[in-house]
């Protein structure tokens, strides 16, 4: 579902390229069906109906922009939480492109120490990588993609999601459902000051059955240029409930000629498979269900099985003292051992501490303590029958039930 794919050229006796309509579905990367009989006429005698498509698999690489993705699963900014490690992580496990947490324009542009050196900082292994900005000023939005560019992104996405309302209230996130005008600024600026592609993330609407942020997706992409858009088809007023409206985005990717990328709900590889499916778009991207589990990601590219076990006590064990060792690279000591607080219970899922333990590592465990925690209880888990069997357990499929409050708080959209 690349932009640039190689379009399907006209029959000879058919009409020019600038009387054809929209693009054809190859536009965006989709390939013919198998070439087979030619199909009944569709009500004029020699005129045979366009041949099916094919949705492309979630391993085959796409184009955002003319940056080249590898793959169609891409991690989804988690605000709090999507920094250089968080993002490399989902990359190592196999995301053809991660997202920075939400950094606010304003900061960037008034030059923020603490955003410019935490929130900006790119490890080389990333690339590609998006930086998500959010805010209500075209001109500073335009200063702020600039600073972003500079300091390695390869494509920056604007917030237009986030139902939270100490964003709105600013007039950014959502709230721009409500100023078509402003967001297509928001774009324009972006891209002239960064001189990168740049994509935005959008609701279906603000309210249940309003249908607001579809068309201003279709706006921003025809009007303001953006190269791609994430689609999270749930008004904003109802957060993470209620049930994606799949076909409006399928309609959505039907109408535009750049990627549509459907998030929201994606808990497990089941789910992400069926909404790429179902919706017809062109990637998924995964939030929630990345949390202490990007195993997800090496699930969708076929690098690990959807059915059987999950990761083993020493793979989960291995995974977290690296997420330990990174957070302490990026923060100190001293930060990260606040910080990895939120991280922690995520990691616990796969296995099962006894409450003491769980509860040390919540409340005062230092980096030392931690490391030693996660190293006892990788090694109960490894030679206790009922750890094992819970393990088992925890396929990804059944992976719906956790701390969900810690999940829906980090998502950005």
């Amino acid at each position: 579902m690349s932009e640039i794919a190689e379009q399907t050229p006209p029959a000879a006796d058919g009409p020019s390229p600038a009387a054809a309509g929209p693009p054809p579905a190859t536009a965006k990367g989709l390939q013919p069906a198998a070439e087979g009989p030619p199909p009944a006429a569709a009500g004029q005698a020699g005129v045979a109906a366009p041949a099916p498509v094919v949705q492309p698999a979630l391993t085959d690489p796409f184009e955002i922009g003319g940056v080249a993705i590898g793959n169609r699963v891409l991690l989804a900014p988690l605000a709090g939480i999507g920094n250089w490690f968080v993002r490399l992580q989902a990359r190592r496990h196999g995301a053809g492109l991660a997202v920075s947490e939400m950094v606010s324009s304003f900061g960037l542009h008034h030059r923020n120490e603490r955003t410019l050196r935490e929130l900006m900082r790119i490890h080389p292994e990333e690339h590609p990588v998006s930086i998500q900005l959010f805010g209500h000023d075209a001109e500073v939005m335009r200063s702020a993609a600039a600073t972003a560019a500079e300091a390695g992104a390869d494509l920056i996405d604007i917030n237009m999601g986030c139902p939270v309302r100490k964003v709105c209230k600013t007039g950014a996130g959502a709230a721009l459902i409500e100023d078509p005008d402003l967001a297509l600024g928001l774009v324009r600026g972006a891209r002239e000051g960064s001189g990168l592609p740049v994509t935005v993330k959008v609701r279906s609407g603000l309210r249940v059955g309003d249908t607001s942020g579809y068309d201003l997706a279709i706006r921003l992409v025809e009007e303001a240029g953006a190269a791609a858009v994430g689609f999270h088809p749930r008004a904003a007023t109802a957060g993470h409930a209620g049930r994606p409206d799949y076909e409006r985005t399928r309609r959505l990717a039907e109408r535009l000629t750049v990627p549509v990328i459907v998030s929201g709900g994606l808990r497990s590889a089941e789910a992400a498979r069926h909404a790429y499916l179902a919706s017809g778009a062109d990637a998924v991207m995964i939030a929630r269900g990345a949390l202490g589990n990007p195993w997800v990601f090496e699930q969708l590219t076929g690098r690990r099985a959807d059915a059987g076990p999950g990761p083993t006590p020493d793979e989960v064990a291995t995974e977290l003292l690296w997420v330990i060792d990174r957070a302490e690279e990026h923060l100190g000591s001293e930060r990260a051992a606040r910080y990895l607080r939120k991280f922690y219970p995520w990691y616990m899922e796969w296995l099962e501490p006894p409450r003491e333990l769980a509860d040390e590592l919540q409340r005062d465990a230092d980096l030392p303590r931690a490391r030693a925690i996660v190293d006892t209880l990788a090694k109960d888990a490894t030679t206790t029958t009922s750890a094992s069997a819970g393990n088992e357990a925890l396929t990804a499929a059944g992976r719906e039930v956790f701390t969900a409050a810690g999940r829906e708080a980090v998502v950005t959209g």
